[in-house]
């Protein structure tokens, strides 16, 4: 498998073999090759179905049946090569060779890496191509470099200050405290703090302490499982308690949730009824969804357990058997590779769930979440000691 993008002849070209046959798609416009022209290159798949879009003109190749996983497990060359042998002969259509131009602004899946001398893994011949100390992105919020004798400064625009525009200005003389967040609030001119765990009120100067967990729709725990690496992930288990009042919301998540091919095990409310999802490397399951009543926007406590031996799911809502399924009778992959994190309630602040889960789950949650146990683990995770921000003691009331 591979995918690649190159120039051929004035041409960008994007080639791409999920394993059965090598698809093709060309920009209709020629490059300038005049060397200070910047081109605007978006090249990408979903499914077998792939684009390329060069400057806001687009191609797209309408998806055929076959193969729609990219398979890869090579590091990701930008410019060229450490070896021409490593180039598949249908990745590009003359001889391979480096190419010679400026590459910047490099994102992937929604990440952008960091073109410097120290970031990538390797490389070797490459220059700083703005030639200097600005480049593209040394002011952040679209602030104005300016070269200056002792290096370079900012002109940033009037929501932002701070030496590279990285701060907004409603937040340069916040009062939040213990490690807060602060949350610039640009239409009221103020801002609000998001606290860590452990800590409440509006500048997070209370210390509290929870059992717990009370959601408020912009919260999120990330906790890291040490007992990962002795898990035998082909009999992976996860129970909590929950109760909200929400028809929407993802509840938990195991896995990293970095990209598209990180394995998961989701749990969430979907149109007011529980609804699981289980990737287990190549495929995402059809999502399981249990309609037989609406049991889980009604403020009770509800009691719920995933069981996945290899490929066969199981789901137990207040201790009834409610789903069971085997997602993959072929078995090909069987272990649940979630990294050893889970995510409950949301994911990082900024990070929006309809967005990472690509339309699975539509909602932070707003609830209570209480009593977690991963595996056949004795005790139950202490959620306190995860990181996490806005989640609140929920203990009062029960």
């Amino acid at each position: 498998d591979f995918l690649c993008i190159s120039l051929v002849n004035g041409f960008t070209q994007l080639r791409y073999n999920l394993g059965d046959k090598t698809v093709i798609l060309q920009a209709l416009q020629k490059v300038r090759a005049n060397g200070n022209t910047w081109h605007l290159l978006k090249a990408g798949r979903a499914g077998s179905e792939g684009y390329l879009d060069l400057d806001g003109i687009n191609v797209t190749q309408k998806a055929s049946p076959g193969m729609n996983v990219l398979d890869t497990h090579t590091d990701f060359f930008v410019g060229g090569v450490s070896s021409l042998n490593l180039v598949n002969s249908m990745a590009i259509e003359n001889e391979p060779i480096g190419f010679t131009g400026c590459i910047r602004e490099i994102v992937i899946n929604n990440r952008e890496l960091k073109l410097t001398a120290t970031d990538p893994k390797g490389g070797a011949n490459v220059g700083d191509c703005d030639g200097t100390v600005c480049g593209y992105s040394v002011c952040k919020n679209s602030g104005r470099c300016q070269v200056e004798n002792s290096g370079f400064s900012c002109s940033c625009p009037p929501e932002w200050t701070g030496t590279t525009c990285e701060q907004s200005v409603h937040c340069s003389q916040n009062m939040c405290r213990s490690q807060a967040l602060c949350i610039p609030q640009p239409s009221s001119f103020s801002y609000t703090c998001a606290c860590a765990l452990g800590w409440s009120g509006k500048y997070c100067d209370n210390k509290i302490k929870f059992y717990i967990a009370k959601f408020v729709g912009n919260s999120y725990i990330k906790y890291t499982d040490s007992y990962y690496g002795k898990r035998n992930l082909q009999y992976s288990r996860i129970s909590l308690n929950f109760t909200t009042n929400q028809t929407e919301g993802l509840i938990a998540w195991m896995g990293k949730s970095e990209d598209e091919d990180n394995d998961f095990l989701a749990i969430g409310i979907a149109n007011g009824t529980l609804k699981v999802v289980v990737n287990l490397g190549e495929r995402i399951s059809v999502p399981l969804m249990h309609r037989k009543y609406l049991t889980c926007c009604d403020e009770k406590w509800h009691f719920v357990t995933v069981v996945q031996n290899q490929t066969c799911i199981k789901v137990y809502l207040d201790e009834e058997l409610i789903l069971f399924e085997d997602i993959d009778p072929q078995r090909k992959y069987t272990a649940l590779n979630y990294g050893g994190i889970c995510y409950f309630g949301g994911f990082e602040i900024g990070r929006k769930v309809n967005v990472v889960t690509t339309g699975l789950f539509q909602k932070e949650f707003i609830g209570k979440i209480k009593d977690v146990v991963l595996f056949q683990d004795s005790k139950k995770i202490q959620l306190m000691d995860a990181e996490g921000y806005n989640v609140y003691d929920g203990n009062s009331g029960n």
